[in-house]
């Protein structure tokens, strides 16, 4: 069996929307959400806040359900949206999620966003949910859990629906001018699922999605995966890390922007830890075998 270590989740920037960083801004919630104007005034106020390096967007793991038809609660000026009440309530209704459409809605609202603030000089980073985070909102975790174990083959089929939608959405990015996807799935982690669950589901979809993704995606774009998933393809041996030297020391987030264009992945930190220093002046680049 497989040794994936676990990662434990530590942020040092705004974990939701507070007063702190809304405030002056003349913006009304959860109206603020919804519409790409708004959305980009926000990203670069926490920016600011945080002192960060760049913009991420959106402020939540459900723009992504929502649009293959997830109920949503939209929040407010403390909590950005969260799922609202499951719509499916077995596995098998799941292959028949719709596409995305993204020429409308709060997905399509989000790309514009990251339009806006690229072509204001900024730094977007676009984060991107993977399947069970997408299906924490449609579907009650049980069933899906339950699903992994006993149904595998049914499951295996969900999750490439679903990586079929986000392999599209990531080429939709970039023509919005995106160039840093960050790629996250906590709620599949090893401490969730277990270690042999986590090698089963590595086996089944994320070696061979991340491949597809990396062939499809431009040579410009960088994808920042979560430490969880760079652990999970570390132990199971489908990938390795290669060190590149930097100019210098610099932070985390810097340094991803500096390598834009000189790898494909990056995860050797959570791009959310804004203030990891790479003092040795060494980047660690993921490498899918």
């Amino acid at each position: 069996m497989a040794e994936i270590k676990d990662f434990n989740c530590t942020y040092d920037n705004s974990v939701g929307i507070s007063k702190e960083v809304t405030a002056g801004l003349s913006l009304t919630f959860p109206d603020a959400y919804m519409h790409a104007d708004t959305m980009a005034v926000l990203a670069k106020a926490l920016k600011a806040h945080d002192g960060a390096d760049f913009c991420g967007l959106p402020f939540c793991h459900t723009v992504e359900a929502e649009a293959m038809g997830g109920s949503i609660n939209f929040g407010n000026d403390k909590a950005g949206p969260r799922a609202k009440e499951y719509i499916y309530t077995s596995p098998e209704e799941l292959l028949e999620l719709p596409e995305i459409d993204f020429t409308k809605g709060r997905v399509y609202e989000t790309l514009l966003a990251c339009q806006i603030l690229k072509k204001q000089g900024e730094q977007v980073v676009l984060e991107v949910s993977g399947p069970f985070t997408i299906l924490n909102v449609l579907i009650d975790a049980r069933h899906v859990f339950k699903a992994v174990r006993k149904k595998p083959e049914l499951m295996k089929e969900v999750f490439w629906k679903l990586g079929k939608e986000l392999q599209r959405y990531v080429k939709e990015a970039e023509k919005y001018g995106v160039e840093m996807i960050s790629y996250a799935d906590s709620s599949g982690g090893v401490n969730i699922l277990g270690p042999k669950t986590a090698e089963q589901v590595v086996s089944d979809f994320t070696y061979e999605f991340l491949k597809e993704l990396e062939e499809a995606a431009g040579e410009g774009t960088l994808i920042l995966l979560c430490p969880k998933t760079t652990f999970a393809l570390l132990g199971t041996g489908k990938a390795e890390l290669k060190e590149i030297e930097l100019p210098g020391p610099m932070r985390y987030g810097e340094a991803c922007i500096y390598m834009k264009g000189r790898i494909h992945f990056a995860g050797q930190m959570c791009i959310k830890n804004i203030n990891y220093r790479l003092e040795n002046g060494r980047f660690k680049a993921l490498v899918l075998k």
